[in-house]
């Protein structure tokens, strides 16, 4: 990708989730159009991955660990990002996840669900996974910027991005927790983007449709590597027939950081998502 953005070079972001197959992609882009990359991972080793491929190709960027729970670790790794970078011009709020005992194992409930013991029906979902859920894609992302903004404040104005899912607006089956935390994001999104308008701080969110990743990929496909019936019934209801590719997540992230193609454009989410929420299956 040609460095295109040059209002973006120079400035420093802070990507949360790093580490990961969509935000690690994420980082990179915003390496190669020379902006300096604070890759935050809960695993070192998968930030510092993102960063030597964002320091080969030519780019700045250093690795830091981070559980994105708690707060404390937050203000840790703020110290020790701002001792390289002291004024932050992006935050990319994209750790997230889900966990399997917050998620039913059926689609619609049953009562043989309950009877079976090797089922997760609504009533077995654990209480502790639940909140696992909901502060890992949502309260994290707000400990993370209570933390971050502090020094985001500047007359050339920020962003910060966060990563929400399709399923806020239309809740997948199974995922619960992470779907109802997913929608917290995007109110989050609106609520502080109205809040720090003043400031010049833009808040703005992206929606990935459905993307393989690391997490996902035991649920979409089997083990010789073909789609699985959930797979197929995603493929029916996407006009464009595929998942999406950490490099279709770009344009949108790109156009979001810079301010000079996005300066009048907060408080809303953008889904990426080959079709999926306009189609109505028939």
């Amino acid at each position: 990708m040609a460095a295109e953005h040059k209002q973006l070079k120079g400035k420093t972001a802070i990507v949360t989730g790093g580490g990961g197959v969509l935000c690690g992609e994420m980082a990179r882009a915003l390496g190669r159009q020379g902006v300096k990359v604070a890759v935050v991972s809960r695993k070192l080793e998968n930030a510092q991955s993102v960063t030597d491929d964002i320091t080969q190709a030519g780019g700045e960027a250093k690795a830091y660990a981070c559980d994105v729970l708690d707060k404390k670790d937050i203000e840790r790794v703020n110290e020790e990002i701002q001792k390289d970078y002291p004024v932050y011009d992006i935050l990319i709020n994209g750790a997230g996840g889900n966990h399997p005992d917050a998620s039913t194992s059926e689609e619609i409930f049953g009562w043989d669900e309950v009877e079976d013991a090797s089922k997760n029906s609504f009533f077995d979902l654990k209480e502790d996974a639940i909140r696992h859920v909901f502060d890992l894609n949502f309260t994290g992302a707000v400990l993370s910027t209570q933390v971050f903004m502090r020094h985001m404040f500047s007359e050339q104005g920020s962003t910060v991005i966060n990563i929400s899912s399709m399923s806020a607006p239309s809740p997948m089956t199974k995922v619960m927790s992470y779907s109802a935390a997913k929608a917290g994001i995007e109110n989050f999104t609106q609520w502080l983007a109205v809040h720090m308008a003043k400031e010049n701080i833009r808040c703005n969110a992206i929606a990935p449709g459905f993307f393989l990743t690391n997490q996902n990929k035991k649920l979409l496909l089997d083990e010789s590597g073909n789609y699985t019936a959930r797979s197929k019934k995603i493929m029916d209801h996407t006009p464009m027939e595929r998942f999406g590719t950490p490099e279709d997540l770009l344009g949108t992230l790109l156009w979001l950081a810079d301010p000079e193609y996005s300066a009048f454009v907060t408080g809303i989410t953008v889904p990426v998502d080959g079709g999926f929420m306009a189609y109505s299956g028939v």
